[in-house]
């Protein structure tokens, strides 16, 4: 069986790509002592003490818990902020609308720490610090704007026929937006959760700001590995497996979705 050239450098490159996700794999199934003291491409004495010690430390749980909470409510409250913003940026013209529409992709392109002061201020005064739906909020600054590109790209392929047609049948906006309308761009929505999903679980800056104890997320919480001894590295790279966990089961869920976004979206 003849093997070409192409065959071999994509097994190369999933293999160079996978090989972060081996390693840190590898330093999770063994001692912090074992990584210090020996180099092993696979772990020789595996066990799963760092495992356990996640899920009996309350810290550990609820950071996960957190993460998730904030993570879900910002991915829905973005979708509804950018659905019917995006259909009214592909389906009305207005004053000022290329213009703003530019204005909300400026608001992704800046970085988070601009935004951080002023958010701090805000939701100390409001009393909103150390809770899920500060961070959630603080997110959609940069959600939205991605969530209404995306969005756009697709509605406006959808043929404009299809509005005409439901309001001569006598279908209201909002009916028509929501039992016509949505489905036919299901696969956008699809592709929107995910990029909102993935974009909020991995920002660490706002979310360890605008948080102190109740509403800690998992990122902030794996700085607890460090103590005075140093690292402990195989309980940071538990941590890290485990993190990535929410994130792929998102894109197993979605990956139809996707697949077609980048077919027929702008993504």
């Amino acid at each position: 069986m003849r093997i070409n050239k192409r065959s071999i450098g994509l097994a190369i490159y999933l293999g160079l790509l996978m090989l972060p996700i081996y390693w840190m794999l590898n330093m999770s199934l063994r001692t912090n002592a074992d990584i210090l003291g020996v180099f092993s491409l696979y772990p020789k004495d595996p066990t799963f003490a760092n495992y356990v010690k996640i899920f009996k430390d309350s810290a550990w749980y609820s950071g996960y818990i957190n993460s998730i909470i904030y993570v879900s409510m910002n991915t829905v409250i973005s979708l509804l902020a950018a659905l019917p913003a995006a259909y009214a940026f592909s389906r009305y013209r207005f004053m000022g609308d290329t213009h703003m529409f530019f204005w909300l992709l400026t608001n992704r392109m800046a970085p988070a720490a601009v935004f951080l002061l002023p958010f701090f201020q805000l939701y100390s005064t409001f009393g909103l610090i150390d809770t899920h739906i500060a961070v959630a909020l603080a997110h959609c600054l940069f959600n939205v704007p991605l969530a209404v590109w995306i969005l756009e790209g697709f509605m406006s392929g959808v043929s404009r026929e299809i509005d005409e047609t439901a309001y001569i049948d006598g279908y209201s906006l909002p009916r028509f937006f929501l039992t016509v309308f949505v489905p036919l761009i299901r696969t956008g929505i699809g592709v929107t959760a995910f990029f909102c999903f993935m974009f909020s679980w991995v920002e660490l800056l706002l979310a360890r700001t605008l948080t102190v104890t109740n509403a800690k997320p998992i990122a902030a919480t794996m700085t607890r590995t460090v103590s005075a001894t140093g690292l402990d590295w195989g309980l940071l790279a538990a941590a890290g497996v485990l993190t990535i966990v929410p994130g792929a089961l998102v894109i197993w869920f979605v990956r139809d979705y996707i697949a077609k976004g980048f077919a027929l979206g702008r993504v």
